[in-house]
């Protein structure tokens, strides 16, 4: 597995133990459907929240969330509706960003509520 895989991977973990420290409930990690993807789906209260994880060893080429380009978000938006509708969901969505980058070894974890609209 490449390096950056095994980064993403121990990104994805952060996050969830990050979300969790803040009373989120983790529904599902890494889902998928058909070449739709997910990160993380959780619920905080009353929202369902769809989780896009960007993990990055630097911010040389600037913070990871800016990564999340409009046809990204476009994908995240069609894996949510069909996540929705498989699950037979009525609840309002939100889509959230988490942003980790390593400083001196350490994680640096910024958390971008609603961080863009279907």
């Amino acid at each position: 597995m490449a390096d950056h895989n095994d980064l993403g991977k121990l990104g994805e973990e952060l996050a969830v133990n990050y979300l969790t420290g803040k009373g989120y409930k983790i529904l599902e990690r890494n889902w998928h459907n058909i070449h739709k993807e997910i990160d993380i789906i959780a619920r905080d209260g009353k929202f369902l929240v769809i989780v896009e994880v960007k993990t990055r060893q630097t911010d040389e080429y600037g913070e990871p969330d800016i990564a999340v380009t409009r046809k990204k978000q476009r994908m995240l938006i069609a894996a949510a509706n069909s996540y929705i509708f498989q699950k037979h969901l009525e609840i309002e969505t939100r889509f959230d960003i988490v942003s980790i980058i390593f400083r001196d070894g350490e994680p640096v974890i910024e958390h971008i509520e609603d961080a863009f609209l279907p």
